[in-house]
């Protein structure tokens, strides 16, 4: 593990919190507002109820391990948990006095509870970096998860389905279904599972995860946040805004009428729709490539030497 360390004063760190906190609100205001009021929205809450970071956890700012938070404001941190006050040697090494304030991410205490997430993820990651990607399914994930079910197939109550129930059935039986994603697939409804051509589960995830997947891309984000505080918001809010933008184009794609909400229909039953599919698709494989790459090289840089080939 690296154990280079940077220090930022107050100066420095406090406008970059706010700054972190301005654009958290953007997203999590609107939604807090319409979970008061009881107004659900069926593509822009999905990063707040699908995944389990609050939206108070999400505004907390984080620099990231191996930098140190040097003044009276990063005392509260103490209270957080993986926080610690740097040691003497630390504080030796960066110039600083015994009694500056100065705050820096318990990085052994981490590792102590969560280094077998730490080392799932990177090998999660850096199996799906040497995977080709796919992208040939066209999103028939959210059809599946529909087909052949009650209630006119719809999922989300409150929306209709585009095509019907009928219709909606016969573009999942038209098409080759073939989703890798496990945590996309444990939504089929038992009549589609049979027809989809992998049967992906916890255990072969990281067999299966391949990176034109939207959902595994969307995922970055929930990898980036579950090993908080050791990875820095800035990086953390660059999944989050990647998998904001993926979730609007799977919701296009699906089978719900949304174009009442501002979101036209990808129509991926055309031929039309189905290469406007596969173009976003790959715009957001090579996004998220990006992404994978930077948050595998952080990961990499903070694990144990022995852990990554576990």
């Amino acid at each position: 593990m690296s154990s280079q360390l940077s220090a930022l004063s107050p100066q420095q760190w406090l406008p970059r919190a706010e700054a972190h906190h301005e654009l958290v609100d953007q997203y999590a205001e609107p939604y807090l507002k319409r979970r008061s009021a009881g107004k659900p929205h069926p593509v822009e809450d999905f990063l707040f109820t699908y995944y389990t970071l609050k939206p108070g956890q999400l505004r907390r700012w984080h620099p990231g391990s191996h930098t140190v938070l040097l003044g009276e404001e990063a005392i509260e941190r103490l209270n957080w948990r993986h926080y610690r006050s740097a040691n003497q040697a630390e504080r030796e090494g960066l110039g600083l006095t015994v009694t500056e304030p100065a705050v820096i991410v318990d990085l052994e205490a981490f590792l102590v509870d969560r280094e077998s997430a730490l080392r799932f993820t990177t090998d999660l990651l850096r199996r799906t970096v040497a995977r080709p990607a796919q992208f040939g399914c066209f999103g028939l994930h959210e059809w599946a998860m529909v087909y052949r079910s009650a209630s006119n197939g719809a999922r989300h109550e409150y929306l209709d389905l585009r095509l019907g129930a009928d219709g909606t059935d016969r573009v999942v039986e038209a098409n080759r279904v073939r989703c890798s994603h496990f945590d996309a697939f444990r939504f089929y409804t038992p009549q589609a599972v049979p027809l989809n051509e992998l049967q992906p589960s916890r255990e072969t995830q990281r067999e299966l995860e391949q990176p034109g997947c939207l959902h595994a891309n969307m995922d970055l984000y929930k990898w980036s946040y579950k090993l908080l505080p050791l990875l820095s918001s800035e990086l953390l809010m660059c999944t989050f805004e990647l998998s904001w933008r993926v979730r609007r184009m799977d919701m296009q794609a699906s089978p719900y009428e949304l174009a009442g909400w501002g979101y036209p229909a990808i129509k991926i039953e055309t031929a039309k729709g189905k290469a406007e599919y596969v173009a976003q698709q790959r715009a957001f494989s090579s996004e998220a490539a990006v992404l994978r790459s930077r948050l595998l090289n952080d990961l990499r840089q903070r694990l144990p030497k022995q852990s990554e080939q576990a």
